[in-house]
């Protein structure tokens, strides 16, 4: 098991749609970011490169309970997945490099975070 950890939060996917309702080009931004931000956070890996099949397992630590769980995880994993790909720790975010994902749903008001695990899987 490998893990990083993303301190903060990801805006949510509503926040995205209506980023990108507004203007195109802002949601294009959002999404630029957040992936800046995954990327940097992915450094923690040291460099290292998934070549089999991998499964994820989000760890979503919520300030409160404001946000809907779907809200919060489904913009953050495609973010997350494209930031890993950009980064070359993933070939790819296709079927055959991702077999799945969990998401795990926490409240720390202190110290909200996404704890990202990845699992490599047998084939």
């Amino acid at each position: 098991m490998t893990k990083f950890t993303i301190r903060g939060t990801l805006p949510g996917l509503n926040d995205y749609i209506t980023a990108e309702r507004t203007n195109r080009y802002k949601g294009a931004e959002m999404k630029r970011r957040c992936e800046a931000v995954a990327m940097h956070a992915a450094q923690q890996l040291g460099g290292v490169c998934f070549t089999r099949p991998v499964r994820f397992v989000y760890r979503w630590f919520e300030p409160n309970r404001h946000r809907d769980k779907d809200n919060i995880s489904a913009f953050g994993r495609k973010v997350i997945q494209d930031a890993l790909v950009r980064a070359k720790v993933l070939e790819n975010d296709g079927w055959k490099q991702i077999e799945g994902f969990e998401d795990q749903f926490f409240v720390d008001k202190k110290a909200p975070r996404i704890e990202v695990q990845i699992f490599e899987v047998d084939e």
